[in-house]
């Protein structure tokens, strides 16, 4: 049975399951974060099986969200570097990190303390509005449609609730939407 695309919906996290969303993927992603850049390394600290990682690598390459750049001629052995777009994928990372450590840890707490070089402090990842910096809670965000939302596969219901006006995201004690 082959993997359904979302690639085609009209919503941005449909979207960008399609090019993050394979199991491994996000692992892959972090260890290149942290600076393990060869294939060699990544399969010997993920335990995944080669022509796994060989066809997600690939994947992300294909996607622009890693660049293969080679780092020896004979034999050809390459490495892989985020480019700006998966650069951008930093803060998916460090929100999932954040819920993680919240909700998933086990007795020891947190696996990894993340700092802020520009403060020195240790740190958290926190989801915050851009206009006026204040954190996005569960509740306080309205989604409401936009230029590019339409009626399609994936969206069929979505497209019409979001039409209708806007709709506040379900707060853990609030209604669905």
């Amino acid at each position: 049975m082959g993997k359904t695309s979302f690639g085609d919906f009209t919503c941005s996290i449909a979207r960008t399951l399609d090019v993050i969303g394979e199991r491994w993927t996000m692992l892959i992603l972090r260890d290149v974060f942290v600076g393990i850049n060869r294939f060699d390394d990544m399969q010997r600290d993920l335990g995944i099986a080669r022509n796994v990682l060989a066809e997600r690598l690939e994947s992300l390459v294909w996607e622009g969200v890693l660049e293969r750049r080679a780092y020896q001629e004979r034999p050809p052995r390459y490495e892989y570097v985020l480019t700006e777009k998966g650069e951008d994928l930093q803060s998916v990372l460090l929100t999932m990190v954040a819920w993680g450590d919240r909700w998933q840890s086990r007795m020891g707490g947190p696996p990894v303390r993340l700092r802020h070089e520009t403060c020195g402090a240790d740190t958290r990842a926190q989801v915050v509005c851009c206009s006026c910096g204040m954190s996005l809670r569960p509740g306080e965000v309205t989604a409401r449609g936009g230029p590019g939302g339409r009626a399609a596969d994936g969206t069929q219901v979505i497209a019409r609730v979001l039409a209708a006006g806007p709709r506040r995201l379900a707060a853990a004690e609030g209604a669905g939407a």
